[in-house]
């Protein structure tokens, strides 16, 4: 081992590799069992492999932990990991937690773990990393974090009790939208509730749009009707949209009279057509321009950080008004062709005469069809007056095409010490909205 002693914060995100170099994953979270007087064993390490699938790798089966990275024997169990009883997760489950200290000097929160290597292939949790109150460190005369032995501290919180979700949120703070709606969904309902609660609206929303639509629904019915409207506002309109017709009418009805009038006039008019159709596939932010804007001002709109990628692919040019539904489309005019042309030229004479705008009542598999044959990641769509009204990129037809649980990467409940290939299975066309009575 190159290293004997480690601690688990810091094993968060690490990369783990396979002998000859390769990467299978990254750690997730260390699992340990708690024993009647001696400090808790640990048993594995929680590892997110491609896929967003989290498994189980056997600590026995890690033979380097050190710089960064881990190192395997190359035998990793692709079941998907399912918690055990009397197994604790030490980020989702201990740090956070209440300890009093043995020494009398009160309540401490443990924020770090240091697990340390006893034998071949087996490691116990050596130490923790605590930090007291102000007052109480202030009173004893000691410092507000300390290293203390395992057996120095007496648990407040029940074996297996979590520890406090503003912990587990900032144990989780560097994680993608769609990487912490996976560890998210692998929480107990509850405790993915009280996370959720936690957030803020904006990373709520993030996190909203890479989660299936039952759970979605789960979390979003668990809000009050302020906070649900703040975290819809914040959501791409099409996936507001989405999501609100999966509720009912009356709880759809009063979010969007609590929602930003600009943000719930989108929804509703994504709303007005029917789910199947590249109007209900759209989203309604593409960047518009006038025929008079530069080369330099397109390059600048789609520098934009939240831009999404598919969206910044292109730009829309249309006459004013510039807000959907705009004033006549003249055309599209992509990045590539931009980079080509000096930064005064006009955007208006770059457009792409070969690529016609689909109407709003065009069918999904036709908009697939055109994104596919041309080699796209976006398409205009306008209306009967030749108006833009929005587009669908690549993402919105790909979520359509997948089912229902396509994020759900595994469903297969059997033993961590059975191995297995992924698979692939047929992929049926699903149909959106039709949550309630408005289609």
């Amino acid at each position: 081992m190159s290293a004997t002693r480690v601690f688990v914060a810091r094993l968060a995100g690490c990369s783990v590799f396979d002998p000859a170099g390769d990467r299978v994953g990254k750690v997730r979270d260390v699992l340990v069992v708690y024993r009647n007087t001696d400090a808790p064993r640990v048993v594995g390490l929680i590892v997110e492999v491609p896929g967003r699938r989290l498994v189980f790798l056997n600590i026995g089966r890690v033979t380097s932990i050190g710089s960064g990275q881990i190192i395997t024997t190359g035998l990793i169990n692709l079941r998907r990991f399912e918690q055990r009883g009397g197994e604790v997760r030490v980020i989702a489950e201990i740090l956070g937690r209440k300890v009093k200290l043995r020494d009398r000097s009160g309540e401490a929160t443990i924020e770090d773990v240091a697990m340390e290597e006893v034998g071949p292939g087996e490691w116990d949790v050596s130490q923790l990393f605590v930090r007291r109150p102000k007052a109480t460190a202030s009173v004893f005369g000691k410092g507000a974090t300390v290293f203390v032995d395992w057996n120095e501290v007496t648990e407040t919180s029940t074996v297996g009790e979590a520890q406090s979700a503003q912990q587990l949120i900032a144990s989780y703070s560097d994680l993608l939208p769609a990487d912490l709606a996976n560890a998210m969904l692998d929480l107990p309902e509850q405790r993915m509730l009280e996370v959720a609660e936690e957030l803020s609206d904006d990373r709520l929303a993030d996190v909203l749009e890479e989660m299936p639509e039952n759970d979605q629904v789960d979390i979003m019915n668990k809000l009050d009707d302020a906070r649900a409207a703040d975290v819809l506002d914040q959501m791409q309109p099409d996936d507001a949209a989405d999501l609100i017709a999966q509720l009912s009418d009356e709880r759809g009805e009063a979010l969007l009279d609590l929602m930003e009038p600009e943000e719930a006039e989108d929804v509703r008019f994504l709303l007005s057509y029917a789910p199947d159709t590249a109007g209900g596939l759209m989203t309604t932010e593409p960047i518009i321009v006038s025929a008079d804007a530069t080369v330099a001002e397109g390059l600048a709109l789609i520098r934009r950080h939240e831009l999404a990628p598919a969206l910044g692919a292109a730009v829309c040019v249309t006459l004013p008004p510039y807000e959907p539904p705009t004033g006549r489309f003249l055309g599209m005019v992509h990045f590539q062709r931009m980079l080509r042309y000096p930064p005064n030229e006009r955007l208006g004479t770059l457009l792409d005469q070969s690529l016609e705008p689909v109407m709003a009542n065009t069918s999904a598999a036709e908009v697939s069809r055109i994104l596919a044959s041309y080699n796209l990641v976006s398409v205009p769509v306008v209306d009967e007056n030749r108006r833009l009204v929005g587009v669908v990129t690549i993402d919105d037809v790909l979520d359509y095409l997948l089912p229902d649980d396509w994020r759900s990467t595994d469903h297969d409940s059997d033993t961590r010490s059975q191995f297995s290939d992924t698979s692939t299975a047929a992929i049926p066309i699903k149909a959106r909205r039709t949550g309630n009575g408005t289609r």
